[in-house]
This record gives C-alpha cells, structure tokens and sequence, in this order.
C-alpha cells in the first residue's frame, strides 16, 4: 500500500485501509476508512467516499450494516481496527 496522502498535518503514508461498497438507488460509490502516519510517526484515521477510484471530502455516511461489514474485513493484526478501538479483532 504505501502510497502518500495530503493531510493538514502535513504528508503521511497511508499503512492500511479498507473499502465498503455502498449503493443507494443507481448511485454505486465506496467508503474508505484509512491508518495514516505522519512523517513525525504520527498514527491519523481518515474516512471517505469514493467515486471512481477518487476518494471525495464530504461527509461519509455509513449503515450500521456498513459498519459491520466494514469490521469484518480488517483481520486480527489490524493497526487500523486497534486505531478504531475495535482491538484488531473482527
């Protein structure tokens, strides 16, 4: 993964993330959920949605089925869940 993100704390590597495929009538897009790490090794969670492959600002909805789905796909050793408090495990 290791590609970078703008962030106002400055550049961070992104170091996990995970997607959750959402549809609303004819509209299909995606929430992400990251674990970035500033350059002074500073761990930052940024949610999002994406469309085409583009992750978009704005407030991201998710269903309480969302946010199961969501949990579900990080596995045991995830930082990204333990960041999200859900102690890594799914």
């Amino acid at each position: 993964m290791a590609h970078k993100a703008a962030t106002p704390w400055g550049p961070a590597t992104v170091l996990e993330e995970a997607k959750v495929a959402q549809q609303v009538g004819g509209k299909r897009f995606s929430s992400v959920v990251q674990l970035l790490e500033t350059e002074g090794g500073e761990a930052l969670v940024r949610i999002a949605y994406t469309t085409d492959g583009i992750a978009r600002r704005g407030p991201v909805t998710l269903r309480p089925r969302d946010v199961e789905r969501l949990r579900a796909s990080l596995g045991a050793e995830s930082a990204l869940a333990e960041a999200l408090g859900w102690g890594g495990e799914a």
